[in-house]
């Protein structure tokens, strides 16, 4: 159970409290920056001033982690977050213009969600997942995705919809920040995917099998990893990365 403060100290929570991969002194201190409401909930997700003073080592203190963020030299998909409780997540990629460096946030098996570097023609891609599909006013398909974005797909017959091509759970390759889509890869067996919950977390493998449930959390999916080893987890916690191989470096 996450605890936050009360009142006039309401924008911290108890480092006690705060979730488990946040690499932060636990009994040193009694508050931790709270993240504020964006694109990942604070289970999932990590606050710029964490990331960039315990993460990432840039600050000692959070009094410099806030100037230097504040000054917008840390960009978060394309776009410099000025805001130290920008909650920072899965698959974000973390770009710094003035030393030219790139991260992307990635499931890891011991540290659960962690920044590996990338080269800098690939910080401006970034994977996202399918989260759930609306119909909006006109018949035109609006695909929600998993860190918050919206992607309006536009048919020309919304009777028969050709363009709908997508469905949840498939991942997009998409242009940050201009949410272009450039390749569309679909959830299905024989697709390349990792695990990002749960005690499999960071485990890339194959699908192999799945067997349906009442809804994503009662559906269990089985991978094949690169060994041949099998394991199962539930649907939502695969992240499809690729056919063949992934469609971008996440290790």
């Amino acid at each position: 159970m996450i605890v936050v403060a009360r009142m006039g100290e309401a924008r911290h929570l108890k480092r006690l409290a705060a979730p488990h991969f946040w690499p932060i002194l636990r009994k040193e201190y009694v508050w931790v920056v709270k993240p504020s409401p964006g694109p990942h909930p604070i289970e999932r997700g990590i606050p710029l001033l964490v990331l960039v003073r315990d993460v990432l080592g840039y600050a000692e203190t959070a009094r410099e982690a806030r100037r230097i963020i504040a000054e917008g030299k840390f960009w978060i998909d394309g776009v410099p977050r000025k805001s130290y409780k920008f909650p920072v997540g899965l698959m974000d990629v973390i770009s710094i213009p003035e030393t030219d460096e790139h991260y992307r946030m990635v499931p890891h098996p011991q540290k659960f969600l962690w920044p590996i570097e990338i080269p800098r023609e690939e910080a401006s891609l970034k994977l996202v997942r399918i989260e759930n599909k609306t119909t909006v006013k006109g018949g035109h398909i609006q695909l929600n995705l998993h860190d918050g974005r919206n992607i309006l797909i536009r048919v020309s017959d919304p009777t028969k919809p050709a363009e709908d091509v997508y469905k949840t759970m498939d991942s997009l390759l998409i242009k940050i920040p201009e949410q272009e889509i450039v390749e569309h890869v679909r959830f299905e067996e024989g697709a390349l995917a990792v695990v990002v919950e749960g005690k499999n977390v960071g485990r890339v493998g194959r699908v192999v099998g799945v067997v349906k449930g009442m809804g994503r959390h009662r559906t269990l999916v089985t991978l094949e990893d690169l060994e041949g080893h099998r394991f199962q987890t539930v649907l939502s916690y695969v992240f499809v990365i690729g056919k063949d191989k992934p469609l971008l470096k996440l290790w």
